[in-house]
């Protein structure tokens, strides 16, 4: 006999939620993570009295109610709303991409003055079948906007150029023609009083929970524990990378105290030139609209993985999702292992898609 139903790698949302949903049921877990604190990427830590996004800002949206509903069990939200200023060199624009952006760069005040501006740029430009991120980026918004707020960022955030990325990572950004400052349409959106890190103890009250522990370093005691594995990890790691090496993004943060109340006055700005070797700042005190007192941001630089580093983003190309898709296949010939999150599954994953996707996981293996 196993001593727990589950052994979960991974104490981020997925594995937390799955282990929360397990214990309801009567299954016994036990939950481990290399890190010294639970909550994967959405750890907040207090510091001088403000909740830190330490991997990067965290804003929950979601249009859909029951998913709103049930991350509303473990914390109360307040009613932020995602608003990110970018600054290129010494001009500061309005995101995502609306008719306060426009006005600042042409002066038109209508949005069929700015749909006439793009349209302008694009008389020269034949464009009908983008075939990368550049003439995705230059389709949707023009020359000038893709040069001032798109080239830059996002050669920095992928480490390639924008003629070597695929043209679907573009797609998700939003544009506008109404003067609206909010990022995201969905119906929901806010970020939880006090923090995330509450929400993950609030979810494993109950469950045994190691922290420190490397699955890999133990993996041969840690297997004989449990009946199945829920693995939240690198599936390729998890495979020993024996058809090769997926690709992943990682970041790198430098967090600051400062002696000042207000240092940027938003919590998140963009820094949209490639020479500013960083992506963001983030001030974490105006996420909970904290008054007084001094302030703490951080700097987020994009960085290149390697198998030392912290692995963020999956490089979502059509050569890294065949290669996925070859251990998918793998995995499906483990019926004791199950894989989650955005490592798992080799997916980027808003928080609410997080979340559906550990409930239909639980459906699928608990119910």
């Amino acid at each position: 006999m196993k001593k727990y139903d589950f052994l979960i790698v991974g104490s981020g949302l997925f594995g937390s939620i799955f282990a929360y949903e397990a214990k309801k049921r009567g299954k016994s877990c036990l939950v481990i993570d290399k890190r010294d604190h639970v909550a994967g990427n959405i750890y907040t830590k207090e510091v001088e009295g403000i909740q830190v996004h330490w991997y990067g800002a965290h804003i929950f949206h979601t249009s859909n109610p029951e998913i709103w509903q049930y991350i509303n069990q473990f914390a109360e939200f307040n009613r932020y709303t995602n608003s990110p200023i970018a600054r290129y060199q010494d001009e500061v624009y309005n995101m995502p991409f609306n008719m306060n952006t426009f006005h600042a760069l042409w002066g038109v005040f209508t949005p069929k003055e700015a749909k006439q501006k793009i349209e302008e740029e694009l008389q020269d430009v034949q464009i009908e079948n983008p075939k990368n991120l550049e003439e995705q980026a230059i389709k949707l918004v023009g020359e000038t906007i893709y040069e001032k707020l798109v080239k830059g960022y996002t050669e920095k955030q992928w480490g390639k150029k924008a003629t070597e990325l695929p043209p679907f990572i573009i797609k998700r950004l939003p544009v506008r023609f109404t003067y609206d400052n909010n990022y995201f349409n969905d119906r929901y959106q806010g970020i939880p009083i006090g923090g995330y890190t509450q929400i993950i103890e609030k979810m494993l009250e109950g469950i045994p929970v190691r922290l420190n522990c490397d699955y890999f370093a133990e993996k041969e005691e840690l297997d004989a524990l449990a009946e199945k594995i829920v693995f939240t990890g690198p599936i390729d790691q998890f495979y020993a990378y024996q058809f090769g090496e997926l690709e992943y993004r990682s970041l790198r943060f430098e967090t600051e105290i400062l002696e000042e109340e207000n240092y940027q006055g938003n919590a998140v700005v963009n820094y949209t030139d490639y020479e500013v070797p960083y992506t963001r700042v983030i001030e974490h005190k105006h996420f909970e609209f904290l008054q007084g007192g001094k302030t703490v941001i951080t700097r987020e630089y994009p960085d290149t993985w390697t198998k030392e580093k912290e692995p963020y983003y999956p490089v979502n190309d059509e050569k890294n999702n065949q290669l996925y898709q070859t251990y998918r296949n793998r995995a499906k010939q483990d019926q004791n292992i199950i894989f989650g999150g955005r490592l798992g599954q080799y997916q980027y994953y808003d928080m609410d898609k997080v979340i559906l996707e550990a409930l239909n996981c639980v459906k699928e293996n608990l119910n």
